[in-house]
Order: C-alpha cells, then sequence, then structure tokens
C-alpha cells in the first residue's frame, strides 16, 4: 500500500473517529447539544441526507439503463454506481439516525402505519431500497478474493443472485421513484411553507438526482482511472454517461426555470413574496440560487456534458462532475435549511413575519457531518481497491476479443 494511500486512510479514520465521538455525545446528551430548535428542526445532517440520498440516485439509474433497457455498453460501470448508491443511503440512515432524537424507535414506522404521511412513505422506500442495495451488493462481495479464500462457493451464490438482477432493477426503480419524489413532496405539499408549496418539487427532486448520481458516479470513474493510470471503463461508457447526465441535467433546468418564471416572474402569491424577500434581504439565497443552482451547477456542467470537444478533456469533465454535485447539494440546503431560517406565523389575521430565524451547527453535529462523510469515502476508498469493483483489464481484453470474432458476450462476461 502506498504511503499516500495509508495518509488518505489515516485521515478518514480520524474524522470517522471524530464522527464516532461526536456521535455518543449526542446519543448520551440529546439533540439539545445541536443548534436544532423547535422553530428550526432540521439542519445540517438532513441536508446531508437529502444530498447522499440524492447523489445516490446513479444506481437505480444505471441499474434500469443495463438490466432494463439492456444497454450492455454500461455493465462496467453498474457495479460502482451500485457501490456509491449504498454508500449514501447508508450517509443518509447515520444521518437520520442521529437527527431523529429517539433513534430506539426506528422501527415504529414499520408497525405504526401512516399512510398519509410523506414522510412515512419516504421511511418505508429507504428502508426497502436499502434492502434492495444490499442484494445488488451481495454478488461484488462474494465474488472478492478475500471472501473466496475463506469461502470457495461464494462466487456460484453470487452468480445466482446475480441472475435476479432484472427483477431487482425493476423493484429498485420502483422504490426509487417514490421516495426520491416524495423528499420534494414533503415540502411541496405544506400550505404553510408557501415558498415550495408546489406541484413541481417532486419532478425536480427526480431529475437531479439522476443527474447529480450520474455526475458522481462518472467523477469516481474518472478519478480511480486517473490515480490507476488507466482507464476503468471503456470510453464510449464515459462518453454516453456523460451525455446522459448532461441530458437530465437540461431537463432539470428547463423545469426549473420555467417553476421559477410560472411562481415568481409572470406571477406570485403574497405569502410567497414576503418569504422571498425575507431570504433575499438576509441570506444568500438569491445568489446561490442563480449562480450556484442554475449557472455553475447546472448550465455549465450541462454544456461539458454535451459539447464533445469539451466532454473529451478529462479535467473539464471531472470539474463538470463537481459542478453538478455542488448544484445537487446546494439545491438541497436551499430546500432544506433556507426554506426553515422564515417563521410560520400561525396568528389568524396577521399580516406580518416574525423576525427571521437563526440556525448555526455546533461541534457536535459538525464532528458527526464530517465523520458520515469521511465513512462514505473511506468506503468507497476500500471497495476499488479490495472488491471487484470495475472490470479486469483481463476481461475487457476477452470482451474486445470477441467484438472482433463477432461472439456475443455470455452472463459471465457481464457480471
Amino acid at each position: 500500500m502506498r504511503i499516500s494511500l495509508k495518509l488518505w486512510i489515516g485521515f478518514l479514520l480520524t474524522l470517522a473517529l471524530l464522527g464516532v465521538i461526536s456521535g455518543v455525545i449526542v446519543l448520551m446528551r440529546g439533540l439539545g447539544v445541536t443548534g436544532l430548535s423547535d422553530q428550526i428542526p432540521w439542519g445540517l445532517w438532513i441536508a446531508l441526507d437529502l444530498s447522499t440520498i440524492s447523489l445516490g440516485a446513479g444506481a437505480f439509474t444505471v441499474s434500469a439503463i443495463v438490466y432494463l433497457l439492456r444497454l450492455k455498453r454500461f455493465s462496467g460501470i453498474v457495479r460502482v454506481a451500485v457501490l456509491i448508491g449504498f454508500l449514501g443511503y447508508s450517509s443518509a440512515m447515520l444521518a437520520l439516525f442521529l437527527d431523529i432524537g429517539r433513534p430506539d424507535r426506528f422501527w415504529h414506522p414499520i408497525i405504526f402505519w401512516n399512510v398519509h404521511s410523506v414522510l412515512w412513505e419516504v421511511t418505508m422506500c429507504v428502508m426497502l431500497y436499502f434492502t434492495v442495495l444490499l442484494v445488488e451488493m451481495a454478488p461484488v462481495l462474494f465474488e472478492s478474493n478475500l471472501v473466496v479464500k475463506r469461502w470457495p462457493a461464494a462466487p456460484r451464490i453470487g452468480h445466482q443472485i446475480h441472475k435476479l438482477t432484472p427483477i431487482i432493477a425493476v423493484v429498485g426503480l420502483a422504490l426509487s421513484l417514490l421516495h426520491q419524489s416524495s423528499l420534494g413532496a414533503t415540502y411541496g405539499v405544506i400550505a404553510a411553507r408557501p415558498l415550495w408549496y408546489k406541484p413541481s418539487l417532486p419532478v425536480l427532486f427526480i431529475l437531479s438526482a439522476v443527474a447529480g448520481g450520474l455526475s458522481i458516479t462518472l467523477l469516481g470513474t474518472l478519478i480511480v482511472s486517473q490515480l490507476r493510470g488507466r482507464p476503468m471503463v471503456a470510453k464510449e461508457a464515459v462518453r454516453d454517461m456523460a451525455i446522459l447526465a448532461g441530458a437530465a441535467m437540461l431537463a432539470y433546468l428547463y423545469l426549473k426555470l420555467w417553476d421559477w418564471a410560472a411562481t415568481t416572474y409572470y406571477s406570485n402569491i403574497t405569502a410567497r413574496e414576503q418569504v422571498l424577500s425575507v431570504l433575499r434581504q438576509t441570506t444568500p439565497y438569491g445568489e446561490t440560487f442563480w449562480w450556484i443552482e442554475v449557472l455553475l451547477g447546472g448550465l455549465v456542467p450541462a454544456v461539458i456534458f454535451l459539447w464533445p470537444r469539451l466532454r473529451e478533456n478529462r479535467r473539464l469533465l471531472m470539474l463538470a462532475c463537481g459542478l453538478a454535485i455542488a448544484g445537487v447539494v446546494m439545491t438541497r440546503w436551499n430546500v432544506t435549511i433556507s426554506g426553515l431560517v422564515v417563521p410560520q406565523d400561525w396568528s389568524p389575521g396577521v399580516a406580518f413575519l416574525f423576525p427571521r430565524l437563526t440556525y448555526a451547527p455546533t461541534l457536535p453535529e459538525l464532528g458527526a457531518f464530517l465523520g458520515i462523510i469521511a465513512y462514505a469515502l473511506l468506503g468507497f476508498t476500500l471497495g476499488v481497491r479490495y472488491l471487484p469493483i470495475y472490470p479486469s483489464p483481463e476481461g475487457e481484453m476477452a470482451s474486445s476479443d470477441d467484438k472482433e470474432s463477432g461472439r456475443s458476450p455470455t452472463a459471465n462476461d457481464l457480471r
């Protein structure tokens, strides 16, 4: 193991230890040690939760492309998408474990159904889809050298599980679409939050998640290729993945700009105008919306993804992926935190807003936040090093020989 890799892993382990200590403090002393309050019940952890779930959307997107649309040229990248999805969803669950205040009651939604709650639907879908990700990760674990040495029969079991992937892909696609849209609907169905009360948020959340999930999957592949000094997947797969990410980003921008025009430019309601006025005066909401969400996090990466000359530049492609990820994260941050700093006025007939609320994360919040990010990065680092995430050079050579000889790839080739 190289010195630089050891230092990187040591750094991540240090942050993870900080996260464990912070998590223990929160569990022992309660949410009173955080900057959260009854007025602002969601903060840094929920922004992290929404961000990691959205960036994990590459798992269901790529799985649907490979196993449902039968586009096998993406088969070399499907496992890294599943790994990132697994890490993203498990990171979100870690954040929720701390945020709910009573983690000992995490099982309540399973027993006590509330079918009228959007959050109940999100909870059930997240748990079920995480189970799907576990099943999709099983063949990868069973084929790793660490498992094969101790359990020689493991690859055969993994192969049998792999045969179920078309069915699993359908279930995963349905669950992902349900909860990705429901995350947007969490605010979109609440009339008391006029800034987000609109039917477009569920669709915006789906489109941005697809763009962000494809971008982080592509970025991870490009980084590993750069560090190993060889392409981890075929050049055509990278090109097509960038085109798909660019198309999803354009679709997201199109709907986002029309949503802004319909609710802010061409028409408006008094409650929404008051909220926007408070946000513009007291927060950088306007600047982050146009500069980060729309321009740097949306339009710029879409142009790079779709312009062949720019897309062929590996550094520009990595920059585009990073900007797209930042845009998706900023969207979640603005919806989660900016939407809460404007207080609700529950007094009938009162026409003014109370003073703006404030929120600042405390050290335990920041420590847990950094620890969860370190967990995800550490999981990806160790996963791509010790698990068969990418096709081996021999497998790629065999696929090229099959193409030249006209032989169709077998199921084992595509595993």
